[in-house]
């Protein structure tokens, strides 16, 4: 399950709003630390399914350069730490709203000058600015992207002589066909919220809605949100989440009490012919059906196959703290992570899309077919990924999908913005 990557209401202003998590830090992110060389770096990596993957690399790398000694932190607290002075030297976590605070309140270094800010993909900027910027600086190198559509079972599509759907028409043509023959179209796990704001509620809303300027304008708009306003979940999302409900009609009928473990084990059972969850979802799979013939398709949204695009995190990036006193061995260590035979391996084991601009294409036969929209930029960041933690958004789209008025959810989600824009 990736982490959740949400970006404040800018409101008043948006460093007023991320410091209310680092009241007491002020200080101790103001330094600047000593560019000497290191006793040892502390390497910051805690995503439990690669720590041994990162444990290996690092021994690669005291190998080749035994004058840099190196430790693999995998419990830090990084609040704590950054309002201690003393945080991982070198951090490579998920983009998320712990690191988006940092990065907002200039509590890390500058990479721009190293030659692997060069490499970044450019495509991708947009999606880390939209997440949090301080001004002049690159804070973070992405270093792993995670690509989400629509898990199907190619076999039972070919079964009952169906394809991948362009359109919204053509996917609820799909869905009937598939209940028509007695088959479940779409598996849902209800039970968790959070299987439903990053799938089918980021699936529908990407589909339909400019993510980055909506959430662009909804910053700028801050306390101002609600009714009237340019813009507002109730009135751009209400199509969405119509249409999201529509699918629900077509998922299992104990979606509710269903979790994301059954989900997986139900898809690879041959129980439904879609799941709407990303890659991460397929090693799990694979535990119980290795030969599953699984694709991916973008969920469509509209008539015109033009529009399809797909849900993209920043499921790990590299940053380096400006308080740390041992940056030179920090950035020895990020070009060595850099390396193209690293991070293209990192990246073809784990499920993810290269972040350079010269990665080569995925070769996983189930993300395959997303490649092209990878190519193109046709992808947005989910959308709950940038609702603040605060905001309860999955608890709010599991509500919407077990029975709860949308337009009353989606007025709430519009207050509960104004007013977090409003105290900060």
């Amino acid at each position: 399950m990736p982490a959740r990557t949400p970006s404040p209401p800018k409101g008043l202003s948006r460093r007023s709003f991320l410091g209310a998590g680092l009241v007491g830090a002020g200080l101790a992110l103001t330094g600047c630390g000593s560019l000497g060389r290191p006793a040892e770096v502390s390497f910051y990596q805690s995503k439990p399914e690669v720590i041994g993957y990162f444990d290996e690399l690092l021994a690669r790398f005291r190998d080749e350069r035994p004058g840099v000694r190196v430790s693999h932190d995998v419990t830090s607290d990084l609040s704590a730490g950054f309002a201690r002075g003393a945080p991982p030297d070198l951090g490579c976590s998920n983009y998320n709203f712990e690191i988006a605070r940092f990065v907002d309140h200039g509590a890390l270094s500058d990479l721009g000058d190293m030659p692997e800010a060069g490499r970044i993909n450019p495509d991708l900027l947009p999606l880390v600015e939209l997440t949090a910027s301080y001004p002049g600086r690159t804070s973070v190198l992405p270093y792993s992207l995670m690509a989400a559509g629509v898990l199907y079972n190619r076999a039972t599509f070919a079964e009952h002589g169906l394809e991948a759907p362009t359109t919204w028409s053509e996917l609820v043509e799909v869905c009937d066909a598939l209940t028509a023959a007695g088959v479940t179209p779409i598996y849902g796990t209800f039970a968790e919220p959070w299987t439903i704001g990053q799938g089918i509620l980021d699936y529908t809303v990407g589909g339909l809605v400019d993510v980055t300027a909506f959430f662009e304008a909804l910053q700028e708009q801050g306390a101002d949100t609600g009714p009237g306003s340019p813009v507002s979940f109730e009135k751009d999302f209400r199509e969405p989440v119509e249409r999201m409900l529509t699918l629900v009609g077509y998922t299992n009928a104990d979606a509710a009490g269903r979790g994301y473990g059954d989900g997986n084990l139900a898809f690879a059972r041959g129980e439904a012919a879609m799941y709407l969850q990303g890659p991460w979802a397929l090693t799990e799979i694979a535990k119980t059906s290795p030969d599953l013939d699984v694709g991916i398709f973008p969920l469509p949204m509209t008539d015109d196959p033009a529009d399809r695009k797909v849900r993209v995190n920043v499921d790990l990036a590299l940053w380096v703290p400006d308080v740390s006193p041992r940056q030179d061995g920090a950035r020895e260590l990020v070009s060595f992570l850099m390396r193209p035979e690293i991070i293209d391996a990192y990246n073809a084991d784990n499920l993810g899309f290269g972040v350079t601009t010269d990665a080569p294409p995925v070769t996983h036969p189930a993300l395959v077919e997303l490649q092209e929209y990878y190519d193109g930029a046709r992808f947005y960041l989910g959308p709950s990924q940038l609702v603040p933690e605060s905001i309860p958004v999955h608890n709010y789209a599991q509500a919407i999908v077990t029975g709860a008025d949308p337009g009353e959810v989606l007025r709430t989600l519009d207050a509960d913005w104004a007013r977090l824009a409003r105290r900060s």
